[in-house]
């Protein structure tokens, strides 16, 4: 009796073992995602774009081999901190889409959750104000167009995502993400609102109205 209970409780132990190692992994992985993804926004923002893609790329990688070594344990991959990294990195993906004008990946391209993509969609677009307000500071006048182009992406993530009507325990608390892009798309709209009616004023002040 004494040897079957031993069994089956070194069993036991040795599956929470695996599971435990899964686990440890899993955190050092989604911190190493999380922090690749910074890494590529810093990297965006000083305008070294092979750089930014460079280090999405390894974060991608890092995020599709964690979904693969927790397949077999649902409670650790679903336990919150792996979404977190998901939403980091999807973040850090999108905005290096929307600066560089491409089509913006799927989940299914980037290997995330649907929270997590959504969530890293909105947090992409606001982060979208730095970027246009870098233009608006460093860029000159010819470079408007592309801070409107970049309030346009902004404006057309939050429209699609204020369609998006489910509780918070499902999207991951996306209402909320979505109301914060709201408040930074309006800032964004007036600065640069404003920066353009100046533009015009001095173009037209130097008789070169602007076309």
């Amino acid at each position: 009796m004494l040897d079957g209970i031993e069994r089956q409780v070194l069993d036991c132990t040795a599956e929470l073992q695996t599971k435990n190692d899964a686990r440890d992994r899993a955190l050092v992985d989604s911190r190493d995602v999380v922090r690749q993804a910074a890494r590529a926004i810093r990297a965006l923002h000083r305008g070294e774009w092979a750089e930014a893609e460079d280090i999405v790329s390894r974060g991608r990688e890092i995020v599709r081999s964690t979904r693969s070594h927790l397949e077999n344990f649902p409670d650790v991959y679903w336990a919150g901190y792996v979404q977190d990294a998901q939403k980091e990195f999807a973040e850090a993906s999108l905005l290096t889409a929307m600066i560089a004008g491409s089509p913006i990946p799927t989940r299914v391209d980037l290997g995330v959750e649907v929270a997590p993509y959504l969530n890293g969609l909105a947090e992409a677009a606001s982060e979208l104000r730095r970027y246009i307000l870098d233009i608006v500071r460093h860029g000159g006048l010819d470079r408007l167009r592309e801070a409107e182009r970049a309030l346009k992406v902004m404006d057309d993530v939050y429209s699609n995502l204020i369609t998006v009507d489910y509780p918070d325990a499902i999207t991951g608390g996306l209402r909320r993400t979505t109301d914060a892009l709201r408040a930074v798309l309006e800032r964004t709209r007036g600065d640069l609102t404003i920066t353009s009616r100046q533009a015009e004023l001095e173009q037209a002040l130097r008789g070169h109205p602007v076309t």
